[in-house]
């Protein structure tokens, strides 16, 4: 940051040699502040004053990953509630010392995870409501199935 603002003092003095009037002061407060705001996509850059579109990056929709612990049949610490909006990427890491098949209710996505192994469901959530991950070995045994439930909000 330091080096960007001397390039841009250093061009500034090229750029405009003469005057030591009170303008002269004003333009360098100026150029260092142009400097500042495009020092991240192009450090020697000191005309640029205004953004253009192809200046923006583009945002990716947040992706937080939740991990779950699936021991003796049971979720560690309980089965979660995910909440998140729609367009979220979504990523829940489920790790398991049995083996298991384990179903997303909704989105319909069916993952199986070996003994000691674990597995990961990675989508966009792109459909509003609440939504449950369940284990279909637990419903089998009669036991409660619910592993998280997964809340998507609208954005």
């Amino acid at each position: 940051m330091v080096a960007a603002v001397a390039v841009a003092v250093v061009a500034f003095l090229l750029l405009n040699p003469g005057g030591d009037d009170e303008t002269t002061a004003t333009e360098t407060e100026t150029t260092v502040e142009t400097v500042t705001e495009t020092t991240e996509s192009s450090p020697t850059e000191t005309e640029t004053t205004e953004s253009t579109p192809t200046e923006t990056a583009t945002v990716e929709p947040e992706t937080s990953t939740t991990r779950i612990q699936i021991q003796g049949g049971q979720v560690a610490g309980g089965p979660p509630t995910i909440e998140v909006t729609t367009d979220e990427q979504v990523r829940i890491v489920v790790a398991s010392d049995q083996g298991d098949e384990l179903h997303l209710h909704g989105y319909d996505i069916t993952k199986e995870v070996a003994p000691g192994g674990s597995v990961t469901f990675n989508f966009e959530a792109d459909l509003e409501g609440v939504f449950e991950l369940e284990s279909h070995v637990a419903e089998d045994a009669g036991q409660n199935p619910l592993i998280a439930k997964l809340v998507v909000n609208p954005a």
